[in-house]
């Protein structure tokens, strides 16, 4: 997902970080995005996208319904601004336009494009069981309850929402060819010009009540993991000659430098999933009869509230099916019963201890609450930047920003994202949330899951594939994925070792 046209407002947040990290970058050579993480640390962090929708990852959402989308259908008497930005082509939108079935209403800014090239046809950004299709359409969208314009919410958590729309080469598609027949005007970079609109709603699949939603991130630098993505699982079609047009009429140098770069295979590789989990709307068809429900938020946000305040002892001993991935959804038929009986002991009991709690209990509680998510919170990632930077500096450790990063977002993330039903509760975030709770029973939950999640790994199916991984139990974005192993740890488990 691009996000390259900045404003005077975000480029003035941004001096502190271009200083320190440069801006060239490019999809291969010495600028490409395995570098990328070198001037924009969030590349290298937690909650990246694109990612592979495997099977495994999906997770049915009953609550999900259809995308509505307001105001899509532009006259021709206004007057669109395509452009070349030098890392694709780029269509201003008209802030009219809007998703108005979020909980937030999603105003438009922009879409764009990511393809392949003339010889090799797979460019999409988002894969499908490993399946990469010819290009990808990126409807922008920015929170315009919250923020002023896209370049306030570009590095907000809560920031963007944008559309996914995959796409095939097959039929022609008239729509489409309503601003590729005057990409001629912009074959070089910074180039623009002006376009009629047109019915945008007709760039999108016809059916909008089936979709991929994870929480991820810009798929281009700065790399900020403020996107609500929606990936309509129907794909489109353009003909093999509007391909054409992209692939080979494109450059990504300026009209004046003496040798032109072609602009293709503008896509970023898949990234690790980071605990995260992809919902979906819709529960039929081919390799998606053994797809969970997700258990509800509220469910969540009591595991987190005895995470908080709860008996961990009692956690430990007998609710731990709650923090493991998934946890419910893989136990026998004969256990869910005790189970749930248990789980409802649990919680009266957590109840109890939370009204006897200490004023000053109660207090610190409350500082956890909103640290964590379960109140509003949202994340600001160049302030984050900026003082995990400084605070590197001030160790002479300024090499690390990218691990410190790490450390510092993807528990809060890991959380929200839980709790929205888009994540597994990771190992570091629950010891996070224990940092403040009795060593003696943060000790005895700990080893517990320790012995809990090995005992999994022998026979989880959630993962199959055994991978190197990072700290965070996603894997290396540069390892070759292996098969997987009777009695591989699962890799939720290997961030208590805190090696990569």
């Amino acid at each position: 997902m691009h996000l390259l046209n900045f404003t005077p407002i975000l480029l003035l947040q941004l001096t502190l970080i271009t200083v320190l990290h440069g801006a060239k970058w490019t999809y291969t050579g010495k600028d490409g995005q395995q570098y990328w993480s070198k001037h924009y640390p969030y590349c290298g962090g937690s909650f990246q996208s694109p990612i592979d929708f495997d099977s495994e990852l999906l997770r049915f959402d009953p609550t999900l319904g259809p995308m509505e989308v307001q105001n899509y259908d532009l006259s021709s008497d206004e007057q669109l601004t395509l452009g070349n930005n030098g890392h694709s082509v780029q269509l201003s939108l008209p802030s009219k336009m809007y998703i108005s079935s979020l909980p937030h209403r999603y105003t438009a800014a922009q879409l764009h494009l990511h393809w392949g090239s003339s010889g090799k046809p797979a460019g999409s950004e988002h894969l499908v069981n490993n399946r990469q299709y010819a290009a990808e359409l990126h409807v922008v969208h920015f929170n315009s309850d919250k923020y002023p314009n896209v370049s306030a919410a570009v590095d907000k958590s809560d920031g963007l929402a944008v559309l996914g729309v995959l796409i095939e080469v097959g039929e022609f598609n008239p729509t489409f060819e309503q601003f590729l027949k005057f990409i001629s005007g912009v074959k070089y970079s910074d180039q623009r010009v002006q376009i009629p609109g047109f019915n945008i709603r007709n760039l999108l699949p016809p059916r909008l009540d089936e979709y991929y939603r994870y929480d991820g991130s810009l798929t281009t630098p700065p790399c900020y993991p403020s996107v609500l993505w929606t990936v309509f699982r129907n794909h489109v079609t353009i003909s093999h000659k509007q391909f054409l047009a992209l692939a080979t009429s494109l450059y990504s140098s300026h009209a004046q430098d003496s040798t032109p770069v072609p602009l293709n295979s503008n896509f970023r590789k898949p990234q690790p999933v980071d605990s995260r989990v992809v919902l979906v709307s819709f529960k039929e068809g081919r390799g998606l009869q053994g797809t969970h429900t997700v258990t509800s938020p509220l469910m969540r946000k009591r595991i987190v509230q005895q995470l908080l305040v709860g008996d961990l002892a009692d956690l430990a001993d007998e609710g731990l099916y709650q923090l493991l991935p998934s946890g419910p959804e893989q136990l026998r038929v004969g256990e869910k019963k005790d189970l749930k009986d248990k789980q409802s002991e649990m919680l009266a009991k957590s109840k109890q201890q939370m009204l006897n709690s200490s004023l000053r209990k109660k207090s610190q509680t409350n500082r956890s609450v909103g640290k964590f998510g379960l109140a509003e919170d949202t994340l600001s990632y160049i302030s984050l930047e900026q003082r995990v930077f400084h605070r590197l500096k001030q160790s002479h450790a300024e090499n690390q920003l990218v691990q410190a990063l790490k450390d510092t977002v993807f528990p809060e993330l890991n959380l929200k994202s839980y709790l929205d039903c888009r994540s597994d509760l990771a190992l570091p975030t629950i010891r996070r949330i224990l940092r403040g709770r009795p060593t003696d029973e943060a000790f005895e939950l700990d080893r517990s899951l320790t012995k809990a999640l090995m005992n999994q790994g022998k026979t989880s199916t959630v993962i199959k594939k055994s991978v190197p991984v990072t700290k965070y139990g996603g894997p290396s974005p540069a390892a070759p994925r292996k098969p997987h192993s009777q009695g591989y740890p699962h890799p939720w488990l290997l961030p208590m070792e805190w090696e990569d």
